[in-house]
């Protein structure tokens, strides 16, 4: 008897394809607005290009540009791994992405499930199926806003969603890195190593399949100093010059004969340092650049890159420098940097809604490398930092779409300034915007026992341009808001000092902006890697009851978090909060290294 594989039916507000960093962002940021979420994910892990199965840590603007660390739930997945994973395990780290999206509230999550199949009616996709290898079930969702995060935007060719592969010519968008004419390249794949130095010698003998690169001329001069841990062999690089998903099994094949051929030449080709050094992982899933990339209402260009205008419907920045991998990848000659085409930037561009919608499907959107985008713009729009606020945008422009029963194009042209609201009350940047405190802050006396208070409701929680727009308090004295009469209050908004730039966190400064890391010099093998000493660790807020008494209604003892929201619920005449750094029972000190209260943002609302 032939048995009919089982379906299993979900119904939800919005269904997220791919679990890497743009989709599990969207998937969380809509589920915490209220929407009911499926992901459907085709691997074990969460994260992509950053899970373990690839390694890349996760780069973004801040990288690149002073004071533009991605904050908002990229801040809040960093500070948690440091705490938590102070010495960059991956198992560790595929642990809490699984944590941030299994055990959020209003998410569905289908790992392991392929989507390959989509019902499209009138230019609005009704429902996506997919097929989960660890049971060999189908599952089918069924959606009002479906958000394509899957890098190879697999509802492109399932939906008949307008789509773009390759590099555009100078005419099409006068770009100044436009080709004469336009082709189907693109950046290349590729495979990462994991070593670690040892305090002994080690041998390593390759496989018979790998290629040898007896010098350094027939590896194209790439660059491979052990020790400059962010070079992370990122050249091992191919398939630009061919169809980077059709080939990619070809491409896997070859990338695997050219890294362990890499290694045999690190190990067995002259001195590179590497004796003691021992090869501990391989990468066995190619990390792909690019595919297709939808198009949208709007499609970001190089002048945007580089121009930096301000859009009306802006939702996330960026600030990664244009860094084109050329197509040829490893096989051409790296001298002079010839295999990468690069332009730094100093200012962070902002990226519009439009270009996150597709422009003939009306209830899809996309959140990864696949946004509407020149391949030059893309060159800079791909790392996955700002692909998290990409992600987080799309999520919470989504739930606004559901929440009012309209289009993704709709929420943009009516609601734009209300998604906004909500993307910098989570702690999202947004360049050329200011977030408004609540109405019920500005209506208090704010007064505070040291220093000058005000900075806190100026609607913007970073250093940026010069300016620190926080205010500096000490430990043990309170911020206050002072009312004629009682107010309900419902609760109140923190934006703690996490030290974005790392300035003043201990461990590698090579890794202190990195999730994880692949290279393990001897003197970090036991290194734990720091937390932000700024960050205030303990704190509690009271409430002043109808006896003029202060009474404590929160007290947190082991605060890691930049960005915190308390409900609160009560009716009061006054509400401060007080940063601490003693047990006053014990005098034990209880901060993470500094008495000072660095503080963007404390609110009421």
């Amino acid at each position: 008897m032939i048995e009919v594989l089982k379906t299993k039916h979900h119904s939800v507000d919005i269904c997220v394809i791919g679990g890497g960093i743009g989709g599990m962002f969207t998937a969380i940021s809509a589920a915490r607005h209220g929407a009911k979420v499926a992901l459907m994910h085709d691997r074990p892990v969460l994260g992509g290009n950053a899970s373990s199965e690839i390694r890349m840590w996760i780069s973004g603007a801040g990288t690149r540009v002073r004071d533009l660390q991605e904050t908002g739930i990229m801040e809040e997945l960093q500070l948690e791994n440091m705490y938590r994973n102070p010495k960059r395990n991956w198992s560790t780290w595929d642990a809490l992405l699984f944590e941030k999206v299994r055990f959020e509230p209003n998410i569905d999550l289908i790992l392991n499930c392929t989507c390959n199949d989509a019902n499209t009616e009138n230019g609005v996709i009704k429902s996506v199926k997919g097929f989960q290898l660890t049971t060999y079930t189908w599952h089918e969702v069924e959606a009002k806003i479906f958000v394509d995060s899957s890098g190879d935007s697999i509802l492109a060719p399932l939906t008949g969603a307008e789509y773009k592969v390759g590099r555009e010519a100078k005419s099409e968008h006068g770009e100044e890195f436009g080709l004469a004419v336009a082709d189907k390249h693109t950046m290349g794949m590729s495979i990462l190593l994991q070593c670690r130095e040892t305090d002994h010698p080690v041998d390593f003998t390759p496989p018979t399949w790998a290629y040898d690169f007896p010098d350094d001329e027939s590896m194209n001069n790439k660059p491979h100093n052990i020790y400059a841990i962010n070079t992370n062999f990122y050249w091992i690089e191919l398939g630009g010059m061919q169809n980077s998903i059709d080939d990619t099994e070809e491409i896997r094949d070859e990338l695997l004969k050219i890294a362990f051929g890499v290694w045999d030449h690190m190990k067995n080709h002259g001195d590179h340092g590497a004796e003691n050094w021992e090869l501990e992982w391989v990468g066995f899933l190619p990390g792909k650049r690019e595919s297709r990339r939808y198009v949208g209402d709007y499609v970001l260009t190089q002048h945007d890159v580089e121009g930096c205008p301000r859009f009306e419907d802006t939702v996330a920045y960026g600030g990664w420098q244009i860094d084109n991998h050329l197509p040829g990848g490893f096989r051409m000659d790296a001298k002079d940097g010839g295999h990468l085409q690069k332009r730094r930037l100093s200012e962070p561009y902002s990226i519009p809604l439009r270009a996150l919608y597709s422009k003939n499907i009306s209830n899809l959107m996309f959140a990864g490398r696949n946004i509407s985008a020149s391949h030059v713009a893309f060159s800079s729009t791909r790392v996955m930092g700002t692909i998290g606020v990409i992600g987080q945008a799309v999520g919470t422009a989504a739930a606004v779409a559901v929440k009012y029963g309209i289009s993704p194009r709709e929420a943009t042209k009516s609601n734009i300034s209300e998604i906004q609201k909500m993307l910098m009350d989570d702690d999202c940047f947004l360049p050329g915007f200011r977030r408004t405190p609540s109405k019920l802050s500005e209506s208090a006396a704010l007064t505070a026992d040291y220093g000058d208070p005000s900075a806190l409701l100026n609607g913007i929680d970073r250093r940026i341009w010069g300016n620190d727009n926080g205010y500096f308090g000490k430990t043990n004295k309170a911020i206050t808001y002072t009312f004629d009469s009682p107010k309900y209050i419902n609760g109140v908004r923190l934006v703690f000092d996490s030290d974005l730039d790392r300035e003043y966190t201990d461990g590698n400064p090579d890794a202190l902006h990195t999730s994880s890391t692949l290279f393990f010099p001897k003197s970090y093998n036991n290194t734990s890697f720091g937390f932000p000493k700024c960050l205030i660790k303990r704190y509690k807020i009271e409430i002043l009851d109808e006896l003029e008494n202060w009474n404590t209604v929160v007290e947190i003892f082991n605060n890691h978090q930049r960005f915190v929201k308390h409900e609160l619920n009560v009716v009061t005449k006054a509400v401060r909060l007080i940063p601490l750094s003693t047990y006053h029972s014990e005098r034990k000190t209880e901060d993470y290294g500094s008495s000072t209260a660095h503080i963007f943002n404390f609110e009421i609302y």
